[in-house]
């Protein structure tokens, strides 16, 4: 993977065209992820991860997708079972803690067990955003708890079951999207809390899961400590927040970096996120014209870029234990009978 550049790329359909296939042959992304467009039938999922992976050229090439379970779930009944969002979980939490922490380390095992029986390698959760009063609903039920603490517990436990399964989890939207008081996909949210408000909410449960071996940014400006720039784009926010007073030292991978929140030439951005401090320029929709752009963007992926790609990508070799998914599957059933 030494070759590999520092992006990650999506395809535009159920299968790579041809120029798909030349171009990541010789622009050689890191990784690549799929969307809700790309997902058919169940043998053209596992074949297209297949193609993914072979343009990679590695049996290791991360393969993402956002499987969490409520409203942001790509793969749908009948090729995977719908799972409650995040919120519901943290209601359980707040009458029976052990049982919410059970079922929270079993969904994540269960999407790890549907996900790996089409190839994919990566989900990107635990989602650890804190929702607060009166921000806008993109998170929603997405988020655990209003409750740090909560948030970082069953955040953990989802992180846990999906590496038990083999998958590597991508922890999001660091430092903390709660706060946002627009949809980042359509509008750049802009956050006025301090830093000190900041420091003892939204950032608590990345703290608490600093560990993590990767890690999604947040296109969210945040006032008080750079005002011009969203965190993707800051190298403030990045060196003083995330790497700082955070404490991660994963791999670190931008939004999806065609989000209307960032306004310019795609290829621009990329290369300015690249500068900032993320490891990886994650690119979603599949556009050729753009992704010729970041990929132009997009070095070599080298010094401690690479040897944490090279972390990340240890978990997914390692791979996952076995497990009894029909016990498990009832036992997650029975601890979520009363979410409804």
């Amino acid at each position: 993977m030494s070759d590999s550049k520092a992006f990650i790329a999506g395809c535009f359909g159920h299968r790579l065209t041809a120029e798909e296939r030349d171009f990541f042959a010789a622009e050689r992304p890191w990784g690549f992820i799929l969307f809700g467009r790309n997902i058919g039938s169940a043998q053209q999922v596992a074949d297209l991860v297949a193609e993914l992976k072979e343009a990679g050229g590695r049996p290791t090439t991360p393969v993402f997708v956002d499987q969490e379970g409520g409203r942001v779930q790509r793969l749908r009944p009948p090729l995977a079972p719908n799972y409650p969002p995040a919120a519901d979980l943290g209601r359980l939490h707040e009458t029976d803690a052990p049982a919410a922490q059970r079922a929270a380390w079993l969904q994540g095992r269960l999407i790890a067990h549907d996900l790996a029986g089409y190839g994919f390698n990566a989900d990107c959760l635990p989602c650890l955003d804190v929702p607060a009063p009166g921000a806008h609903s993109v998170i929603g039920s997405r988020a655990y708890s209003p409750d740090p603490a909560i948030a970082a517990t069953l955040g953990r436990a989802a992180a846990d079951g999906l590496r038990a399964g083999g998958l590597l989890p991508v922890m999001k939207h660091i430092p903390g999207h709660g706060r946002g008081n627009a949809d980042s996909h359509l509008e750049m949210p802009v956050v006025e809390a301090s830093f000190g408000e900041l420091e003892a909410s939204d950032f608590r449960p990345f703290v608490e899961l600093r560990s993590l071996p990767a890690a999604m940014t947040a296109h969210l400006l945040y006032r008080a400590i750079d005002p011009e720039r969203p965190a993707t784009l800051s190298p403030v926010v990045i060196d003083t927040v995330i790497r700082g007073a955070i404490g991660f030292e994963g791999l670190l991978m931008s939004d999806d970096m065609s989000m209307k929140a960032l306004r310019g030439d795609i290829g621009d951005l990329s290369r300015a996120a690249l500068q900032a401090g993320c490891d990886l320029a994650l690119h979603c929709n599949g556009d050729m014209d753009e992704m010729k752009k970041v990929a132009h963007a997009a070095p070599p992926l080298a010094g401690a870029a690479l040897r944490r790609a090279e972390a990340a990508e240890q978990i997914i070799a390692d791979g996952g234990e076995p497990a009894d998914e029909p016990a498990l599957r009832a036992e997650f059933h029975a601890l979520i009978a009363d979410l409804v």
